[in-house]
């Protein structure tokens, strides 16, 4: 398929073997895999049970190396800058730690960072005297890139955002920012984790020299899976915060030599059959186009967010001019946590999201813990008016 053709669906709901059990709408927890992946990941598994696992890895050398290749094309990097590793939040930090932040550097980040990566900067804050400093968002809720440019001054090390939130609907404006760092030659760390799979990436475009992200999400691959992009100027610029003999060679008695390709965030040790997985996933969402997917999920997500305005006392939470396929809300008199079980019982899945996941953000607009749902292309207009009449049945009055 091309970019621009249309979807099937039949063939996408039918190559998912989930489809038929439940009523799958959180994408943005972990999706449902599509049989591709599965099978990846079951054949190499079987292919260790029977010749072993250090012999299936040599047998299958070239599909496993190719796992760079394709996880590359899909965010428009070259191999050598790609490093695979357990999960988005373990490729953030490799990147994150592996910079030489000390007393007075400031961070300045957006009121929309994931909980994972801020506990992180306040580690660093804690242990090495960084600064973290909040750029403030704009009426509609984005990162506020004027606002952002206005505080840039020599102590300003590194600006980290995350893209797409993990509650919230929110598309924050990664390439304008990126626009920022570049004017001031600052190092950007982008976190993906919710954007790869859902939506077109283009790290050159970005602008960002980290991108973080997971293959479990909008991606659908297997979970322990994920991967840091490291832009080509970047890679040797700083050591790694955790090395082994993976990332460097031994070469003397008191001496290693660090490789000079992303892999150097690596270690020796991993889990090869999610690796095949993760090329399989990455693969399926190139043959059927991430524009195509981004249209799909999008126009599903703006359904319910329509939907839920049919429901007496129901509050769509997303912000932003531009709204993702992640779709957080309340309903008054609703439990989040007592409803996503009743909608399980119901075969429909949904997910709830707390404030500390974003504890700024939360703060920020006095949030309390909200629905969160997340449609994928495979899932159908049917799918979320189910969820909708469902919502309706259990809300109070």
């Amino acid at each position: 398929m091309t970019l621009d053709a249309e979807l099937d669906i039949e063939r996408i709901r039918a190559e998912t073997p989930g489809i038929p059990h439940t009523n799958h709408l959180l994408a943005s927890g972990s999706a449902l895999m599509p049989q591709p992946v599965i099978d990846a990941v079951i054949g190499h598994l079987q292919l260790e049970a029977e010749v072993g696992g250090y012999e299936a890895a040599a047998d299958r050398r070239a599909e496993l190396d190719a796992t760079y290749d394709s996880v590359a094309r899909l965010i428009g990097a070259q191999s050598h800058e790609i490093a695979l590793v357990e999960n988005a939040t373990a490729a953030w930090c490799h990147a994150f730690y592996s910079l030489p932040l000390s007393a007075g550097d400031r961070v300045l980040t957006c009121e929309a960072e994931y909980g994972a990566n801020y506990v992180a900067f306040l580690q660093r804050a804690k242990r090495d005297g960084i600064v973290i400093d909040v750029v403030p968002s704009t009426e509609t809720g984005e990162m506020d890139v004027e606002a952002l440019r206005s505080m840039i001054d020599e102590r300003v090390a590194l600006i980290a955002a995350t893209w797409v939130p993990t509650n919230g609907g929110l598309v924050n404006p990664a390439a304008a920012i990126g626009a920022v760092a570049a004017e001031h030659g600052i190092t950007y760390l982008l976190d993906g984790c919710q954007a790869v799979g859902q939506m077109p990436v283009d790290v050159a475009a970005l602008g960002c020299h980290y991108f973080s992200a997971t293959g479990r999400k909008f991606l659908r691959g297997p979970r322990g899976t994920g991967f840091l992009y490291v832009q080509e100027d970047h890679i040797e610029r700083h050591e790694p915060a955790m090395i082994d003999h993976f990332a460097a060679e031994w070469t003397a008695t008191n001496e290693y030599t660090l490789r000079t390709d992303a892999r150097r965030f690596e270690n020796w040790e991993n889990a090869y059959a999610l690796r095949v997985g993760l090329k399989a996933a990455a693969d399926y969402a190139l043959d059927l186009g991430l524009e195509a997917i981004q249209n799909r999920s999008w126009s599903l997500a703006r359904r319910l967010r329509s939907n839920l305005h049919s429901i007496a006392g129901a509050e769509v939470r997303d912000i932003g001019t531009e709204q993702c396929a992640i779709v957080s809300f309340t309903v008054e008199g609703l439990d989040p946590r007592p409803t996503v079980a009743a909608l399980r019982e119901r075969g429909i899945t949904i997910g709830a999201s707390s404030p500390a996941s974003t504890r700024l953000d939360a703060e920020a607009r006095r949030l309390p813990t909200l629905m969160r749902a997340a449609p994928h292309c495979y899932n159908t207009e049917a799918e979320i008016d189910a969820l909708t009449s469902a919502l309706a049945s259990l809300a109070p009055g």
